[in-house]
């Protein structure tokens, strides 16, 4: 379903974004899943010292509109329309995995499900995101 790409492809395209200020690698691809990681850090705390759910939605919607991007026709693209979050647990340092999934892959919208795991595989957050299909110039 996703058109050919590699993760170097997809570091480059998130250069001098949030994604790279807040250090989110791309780490795995299938045919229709994408993973990645983000530390858990200064960059990604609130104050108490835990990950801001802000920064696990930044993943979400990272990783939801990367996916949605690698499966629309020349011409595309993606643009998130709703994102949710369900924050279900705390993580005060080392990293976090995110994986998404599609739900939903049409023509003019798509739906994908991210969660988002600790090192010890307990969930973090799971998240959903819509995105808009539009044409571009």
């Amino acid at each position: 379903m996703f058109k050919p790409h590699t993760l170097e492809a997809l570091t480059a395209w998130n250069k001098n974004t949030a994604v790279e200020q807040l250090g989110i690698e791309f780490t795995d691809s299938g045919d229709n899943w994408l993973e990645a990681r983000m530390p858990v850090d200064a960059r990604t705390h609130q104050p108490m010292g835990l990950l801001h759910g802000g920064a696990s939605v930044l993943l979400a919607e990272t990783l939801g509109s990367v996916a949605g991007n690698l499966c629309v026709q020349a011409g595309e693209a993606c643009v998130g329309l709703e994102i949710n979050a369900n924050h279900l647990s705390s993580v005060r340092e080392g990293w976090v995995y995110g994986r998404v999934e599609p739900l939903h892959i049409g023509r003019s919208t798509q739906v994908w499900e991210i969660k988002i795991r600790r090192e010890d595989q307990k969930l973090v957050c799971v998240s959903r995101l819509t995105l808009a299909v539009i044409q571009t110039p």
